[in-house]
């Protein structure tokens, strides 16, 4: 790769970036931490100590447990007192979900037996140590 066509990323540029599992980074990754939802057992004062321990605020809507940064930028953290904590990782749209679910079976992910909702715009993984996650097509504004 020339040396004008190497981008930044997190400080290490592309052309750094190897194809190995060990690699620092993966240039070809459409996935981004959306939010964090971490199981907990009384919502209310879950909200209130991570509001004041990150100045996180309520996102707009009718669940009192999704925070978000006060400025916007960065993931969500979702409080639930019946989800297993886990990341929600985002993409754009149904072609980019299917194939970073691709990417990253290929990369050692699984897929894990799930009981969908109707309409479900997520897809349950687990990576190498067993931890779920999810890949959530946010297409058309979709969140969880």
């Amino acid at each position: 790769m020339g040396r004008d066509n190497r981008r930044a990323l997190g400080g290490v540029s592309i052309a750094a970036c190897g194809s190995s599992l060990a690699s620092p980074c993966n240039a070809q990754a459409m996935a981004q931490i959306g939010s964090l939802v971490l199981n907990v057992t009384d919502v209310g004062r879950a909200a209130a100590f991570w509001r004041n321990a990150l100045g996180y605020v309520p996102r707009a809507g009718d669940n009192p447990g999704a925070l978000v940064p006060q400025r916007g930028e960065g993931p969500a953290l979702l409080l639930d007192e019946t989800d297993r904590t886990h990341l929600d990782l985002h993409v754009a749209s149904e072609k980019e979900q299917r194939t970073e679910v691709e990417r990253l079976i290929s990369l050692g992910a699984r897929h894990v037996d799930w009981v969908y909702p109707d309409g479900a715009h997520f897809v349950v993984l687990s990576d190498t140590e067993g931890n779920l996650f999810c890949v959530v097509n946010t297409e058309g504004g979709q969140r969880l």
